[in-house]
């Protein structure tokens, strides 16, 4: 029993040492050391001291103080806990201070934490009334720069020569602004003395536009798609497009997106950083525009026959263009038939192109069964075999097997008249349509006067 005590003190002792250690070395050491002599009037002196600094103080008006044989002695209230925790490290500093014997509470009576603070509120409102004046000198001073900055932003020129467009001028005005209002605000902060807050205002200022910048990133990327459409010019009004797959004509181009009216009558919205890049075609800036069509005429059929009567049918029509020529060649053999290829050249500013283009291939077949050439279908040929039972000799029937010869081409007729074309000028109705909603009042930053890219 005896040997179980020791070990359980043995192993406290070795618990609590460690600790006992760390308070020993964290007493506080004295300052100076004690002198041997004292006497009444060092204490007063010191006691005179003391008081004579917390007369001095906010808070202390209620702290009483005795001083004997240099141990200071402080009772009474505080305003608050941190005056009360001041009160050691103030008057530690007082020479000839032993000790300090701090009873000193803190002070709960409402009155008492509130006139501090009435006061305080008191003085700031004085030093406000006193700073009124040199305020509104600043303010009329930003005020006076922003008007200026305004009016200059308001003309019409050198901005509007400087900006190929309305849009850049915009820019430009509201650049004029801004860089005029951020004189304003430097000049008004000198005038208060409070330049040392301009970089605060601008660190926050990029903080924030960073944060905007990632939450907008889509409608920043759009608007400086909108600038870089609005100078290369990639196409004009009324041209006929094909951007991502969306073919219309071109009815505006704002500050968001692209409009296009498509030959079915809808309004396509397009935004414009999907513009900017996209593979765009422009089928309206060449004026001249190539056709291609296949049609299929029989294998047995002379080829080169064939061709020569389509071409000469193709330069016969009135709205293909001599230069360049066009042209007919051997596409490639099918199943039942051999592919020919016709292409044309049609201007489309007398001509619109798939009525051109629909046009040439109903001339063209009318012109070549007139001739006694045939556009054969896809035509399959089956061949059935008697499978004759085992054990017996098959009889093959010679005249049964034997592939016929396949009929000799018939001499081929006289080309007709090549027929007439139809109509085949643009729709006025669809080119009314285009310009009514191009001409509805609506910004456009296209214009016919600009450098196309």
């Amino acid at each position: 029993m005896l040997h179980r005590f020791a070990f359980l003190l043995l192993t406290a002792s070795l618990l609590f040492a460690p600790g006992l250690l760390a308070a020993q070395e964290a007493e506080p050491q004295p300052d100076s050391v004690i002198a041997v002599s004292d006497d009444a009037s060092t204490d007063a002196a010191i006691r005179a001291r003391i008081e004579s600094i917390l007369s001095e103080l906010d808070g202390y008006a209620d702290v009483a103080v005795d001083v004997s044989a240099g141990i200071v002695t402080l009772d009474g209230t505080a305003l608050d806990s941190s005056a009360v925790e001041r009160l050691d490290r103030l008057i530690g500093r007082v020479e000839g201070v032993v000790e300090i014997q701090n009873r000193v509470e803190e002070n709960t009576q409402l009155r008492a934490r509130l006139e501090p603070v009435v006061e305080r509120f008191q003085d700031h409102l004085l030093q406000s009334v006193a700073f009124l004046p040199l305020l509104l000198v600043a303010v009329l001073a930003a005020v006076l720069i922003g008007w200026i900055g305004n009016l200059v932003a308001r003309l019409r020129q050198p901005w509007d020569r400087l900006a190929p467009n309305p849009f850049i001028a915009e820019i430009l005005r509201t650049a004029i602004r801004m860089g005029f209002w951020v004189a304003a605000l430097v000049v008004a902060l000198d005038i208060l003395g409070a330049t040392a807050l301009l970089g605060t205002f601008l660190g926050a200022a990029g903080i924030v536009g960073i944060a905007l910048g990632f939450a907008v990133r889509d409608t920043v990327e759009n608007f400086i798609a909108s600038v870089m459409l609005s100078l290369r010019q990639p196409f004009r009004p009324n041209d006929l497009v094909l951007i991502e797959g969306n073919e219309g004509r071109v009815i505006r181009l704002t500050s968001r997106a692209t409009t296009l009216l498509s030959l079915d009558g809808n309004h396509i919205r397009i935004p414009n950083s999907t513009v900017f890049k996209a593979v765009i075609t422009n089928y309206t800036r060449n004026p001249e525009r190539r056709f291609i069509f296949d049609l299929g005429v029989d294998a047995a059929s002379d080829l080169n026959a064939v061709r020569e009567l389509g071409l000469r049918t193709l330069q016969a029509m009135e709205f293909v263009l001599p230069s360049p020529e066009p042209a007919v060649w051997v596409a490639e053999v099918g199943d039942s038939n051999v592919i020919m290829r016709f292409s044309g050249w049609v201007t489309q500013q007398g001509a619109e192109f798939n009525k051109a283009r629909g046009e040439a291939i109903r001339m063209l077949k009318e012109t070549l069964e007139s001739a006694g050439y045939g556009l054969p279908e896809p035509i399959y040929r089956v061949r059935m075999e008697e499978i004759p039972p085992p054990g017996s000799e098959a009889v093959v029937d010679t005249a049964a097997t034997t592939d016929a010869e396949p009929p000799k081409p018939q001499p081929e007729k006289a080309a007709a008249q090549p027929p007439s074309a139809a109509d085949i000028r643009p729709d006025d109705a669809f080119e009314r349509m285009v310009e009514n909603s191009t001409d509805d009042g609506e910004p456009n930053l296209l214009s016919s006067d600009a450098p196309q890219e």
